[in-house]
């Protein structure tokens, strides 16, 4: 497909991530984010973050031109409405807090183009509820991101009823043009998680259940994880690396 311009707004940890792989991939990329210094921390995550582009040059899994290049395609902005002036794609990628995202969405909502998709890297709030925020409800829905970016191809997409075919299917090419695995999954405002962190959270509960009991160590239950059911990390592994980032 042909390369698209995308907005992050949010430049965390997650949607510098974000960011780096749209940019990586031929994507012109705009980062927003209210001040110059969480713009300041999102070029740095970029750069030289434990998934950075000079990290990913160093492993040999992009080349230095590459890495160049997508830094040339990046740019950083305050202000949301430049952000997303022309833009194909809105990525949002703001804190887990319901209030703030349907504020944002309303705002996204009022500064991007009318044909513009807006997703949400919820991990698990409606995104039926952030689309009925905004006059475009077919054009939002969810794309959930998993850490860390550069190496997790999964691409969860969240949809809804009224959402358009053509918005699925530009973020779905989107996706792909990615290196993403894409996986389209529906809705379900009264379950928080979707389908990976819903399974997740089950696990969790489980081995904390069976570690308090007494049936087993956390490494017990991590070793019979991965040599019976083949596994590549125990659940407290997975809990250990998702706190590491």
């Amino acid at each position: 497909m042909k390369p698209r311009t995308i907005a992050v707004t949010g430049g965390g940890v997650m949607g510098a991530q974000i960011a780096q792989v749209f940019a990586t991939h031929g994507h012109t990329v705009r980062v927003h984010d209210l001040t110059e210094d969480r713009l300041a921390a999102a070029r740095e995550r970029i750069l030289d973050g434990r998934f950075g582009l000079r990290a990913s040059v160093a492993r040999g899994k992009i080349s230095e031109e590459a890495s160049r290049g997508a830094q040339d395609r990046l740019t950083y902005v305050t202000d949301l409405a430049a952000a997303c002036d022309g833009v194909d794609l809105v990525q949002e990628a703001v804190p887990e807090d319901m209030g703030l995202k349907v504020r944002v969405f309303r705002e996204l909502d009022r500064v991007s183009p009318p044909g513009a998709v807006l997703l949400s890297n919820t991990a698990g709030l409606s995104v039926a509820a952030l689309a009925y925020a905004t006059d475009r409800p077919g054009q939002v829905f969810g794309w959930h991101w998993f850490q860390p970016c550069a190496a997790m191809r999964c691409a969860e997409l969240v949809v809804h009823d009224a959402v358009t075919p053509e918005a699925h299917r530009l973020t779905v090419e989107v996706a792909e043009s990615c290196g993403r695995r894409v996986v389209t999954v529906n809705d379900q405002p009264l379950a928080w998680g979707f389908v990976a962190n819903r399974i997740n959270a089950a696990v969790r509960r489980e081995a904390d259940m069976i570690v308090a009991e007494g049936v087993a160590t956390p490494e017990q239950v991590d070793a019979i994880m991965k040599d019976a059911l083949r596994w590549p990390m125990g659940p407290f592994e997975m809990r250990g690396a998702a706190a590491l980032g």
